[in-house]
């Protein structure tokens, strides 16, 4: 057994994944720690969005798509017969590279998930919401509106409403797919700070095609090039030192 299993929040072993026989993902292994944000940076179609997705069973969803390898939570392989993916999901809260709030009001955008889950109380209702508004630093903006619509928010309040609406039902870990790439820069500063706030409630991944921004927000970063895991290590070492020429060609703008 692995000497540092039960150390870590999610892991992978040798993941391969093939839409039909083209081969997206190739053996990757990765390790990501407890309370820490990890990005994912590389260029376009690298693979780094459909591994991301791995850890939600999204990809279950596209036609053609086979996995082999491990891909496990809190130690739990979730690829296993057994998973049941519904219960799975709830632990695992994503956010989209643009913001998609329901055509609801901003209450019940963020108590959804806890509707679905089964919750009726009004009061746990309540309280759920407005410590998730607070958590996505967006309460003192909507607190006086809650009954408007979400569709009635700014770009940038709408990304902060689908993040309450993630971390409304506690899941443990937070995926967000490019989640400030359609954000003007006083948005994205906003997510960004946000992001550093949230990872001492979740453990958190981000795929980012800014690399100033992986550079900022995360503990981690993991450069993905051709399907391929190239290197993982602390961001700064990898902005700074890069062990693997590749990704010092992309870092310093030589492809990408």
């Amino acid at each position: 057994m692995d000497s540092n299993y039960g150390t870590y929040k999610l892991r992978t072993r040798h993941l391969n994944l093939f839409y039909s026989t083209k081969q997206a993902l190739k053996d990757i292994t990765i390790n990501i720690s407890p309370n820490t944000v990890t990005a994912f940076i590389g260029p376009s179609g690298c693979g780094k969005s459909t591994f991301l997705r791995c850890f939600n069973r999204m990809n279950d969803l596209i036609e053609g798509v086979t996995i082999d390898g491990e891909v496990l939570i809190d130690d739990v392989d979730i690829y296993k017969n057994m998973v049941d993916v519904h219960e799975y999901r709830k632990k695992v809260g994503m956010v989209f590279q643009k913001p998609n709030p329901f055509p609801k009001s901003i209450f019940e955008n963020v108590a959804f998930g806890l509707r679905i889950n089964g919750e009726r109380s009004k009061t746990v209702l309540e309280e759920s919401v407005e410590a998730a508004l607070k958590q996505a630093a967006l309460w003192e903006e909507v607190k006086d509106s809650l009954n408007k619509s979400a569709l009635a928010l700014s770009g940038g309040q709408q990304q902060r409403l689908c993040i309450a609406r993630a971390i409304a039902v506690k899941p443990s870990v937070l995926l967000m797919d490019e989640p400030a790439s359609a954000l003007d820069p006083i948005s994205t500063a906003k997510i960004e700070e946000l992001i550093y706030q949230l990872k001492h409630s979740f453990t958190i991944v981000i795929v980012t095609h800014n690399m100033q921004q992986a550079a900022r927000v995360s503990d981690k970063t993991a450069f993905f090039f051709m399907g391929e895991l190239i290197e993982f290590d602390k961001t700064d070492k990898i902005f700074t030192n890069p062990s693997e020429d590749a990704t010092q060609n992309y870092i310093t703008g030589r492809f990408g």
